[in-house]
C-alpha cells in the first residue's frame, strides 16, 4: 500500500492517481468520501456549522466511491457525483464536517474496509488523503507527504475552478489559508513519510519520483508488484 498525504492544491490527487496507474495498483481518493457527504448535507440544507447536526447525519447516506484509477467515479445513494463535489461551495464546507468525530470515525471504517479489501486480493493501492499514513494506513509501505508552495497551491486549485470565474488564484489562496487552518489537526506527516515539495515539480516529474521510491520498496511494474506482507494489513484487521 502507497499513502500520499498533503494540503489542498498540493497536487496529491493528480499524483495518486498516477503512480496507481504507472504501477497498476488500485487507488482510493478518501478526500472525495468527505466531500460526498458534505455534498449531501448541503442539498439535505442541514446546518453543517453545526457539529451535533452533522453528527447526527454522519451515517446517512450511502457513499460509495470507486477504486479504478482510470474512472474514481464517487456516488451518494446510488447518483454520481463526481463532478459536484469538486464545486467551490462543497470545499469552502467540507472542513466543517471532517472535523466531527462522529464522521471521521465512520468514513475511516469505511476506507479501511476498501483498502482491506484490495490488499486481500493482492491488486495493492495506492491512498491519498490528509491522514492515511497517520491514521486511516499507518502501516502502509511507502507514505508521501506532498507539499507546495501556497502560491503554487492556489494557482493549481485555480486552474482546477477555471469555469467559476470567482475563482482567482488570490481567492483561491485566501481560501486554501481558510482551509490549512481548519484542517491542520487531520494534515501531519507521518514520522516515516517522504516530503516531497512539488512547487517546481512537473507532474510528471512527482509521479516518477513516488514510483522510484515505490519501486526501492517492493513494488513493481505492472503485473509484477509485490503483494502487500502481513505487515501492510494486520493494521485493517
Amino acid at each position: 500500500m502507497i499513502a500520499v498525504d498533503g494540503p489542498a492544491g498540493s497536487g496529491k490527487s493528480s499524483a495518486a492517481r498516477g503512480v496507481a496507474t504507472a504501477l497498476g495498483l488500485r487507488y482510493l481518493d478518501t478526500g472525495a468520501m468527505y466531500r460526498a457527504l458534505t455534498w449531501w448535507m448541503i442539498t439535505q440544507k442541514l446546518d453543517i456549522s453545526d457539529p451535533a447536526v452533522v453528527a447526527a447525519h454522519a451515517e446517512g447516506p450511502v457513499i460509495e466511491v470507486g477504486t479504478d484509477p482510470g474512472h474514481p467515479a464517487v456516488a451518494v445513494d446510488g447518483q454520481d457525483v463526481s463532478g459536484p463535489i469538486r464545486s467551490r461551495a462543497v470545499s469552502n464546507a467540507v472542513s466543517a464536517v471532517a472535523s466531527v468525530p462522529e464522521v471521521r470515525a465512520h468514513l475511516i471504517a469505511l476506507q479501511r474496509g476498501i483498502l482491506a479489501r484490495a490488499c486481500a486480493a493482492g491488486d495493492g493501492i495506492v491512498a491519498e488523503g490528509r491522514d492515511i499514513g497517520t491514521v486511516v494506513a499507518p502501516q502502509a509501505v511507502v507514505k508521501v507527504f506532498l507539499t507546495a508552495s501556497e502560491q503554487a497551491r492556489a494557482a493549481r486549485r485555480s486552474a482546477d475552478l477555471a469555469t467559476d470565474p470567482a475563482a482567482t488564484p488570490d481567492v483561491t489562496r485566501a481560501e486554501n489559508r481558510r482551509r490549512d487552518r481548519a484542517d491542520a489537526p487531520q494534515t501531519v506527516m507521518a514520522s516515516d513519510a517522504i516530503e516531497v515539495d512539488s512547487t517546481v515539480l512537473s507532474l510528471g516529474e512527482v509521479i516518477a519520483l513516488i514510483v522510484r521510491v515505490a519501486g526501492e520498496r517492493g513494488f513493481g511494474v505492472p503485473g509484477n508488484q509485490a503483494r502487500p506482507s502481513r505487515a501492510d494489513t494486520a493494521w485493517l484487521s
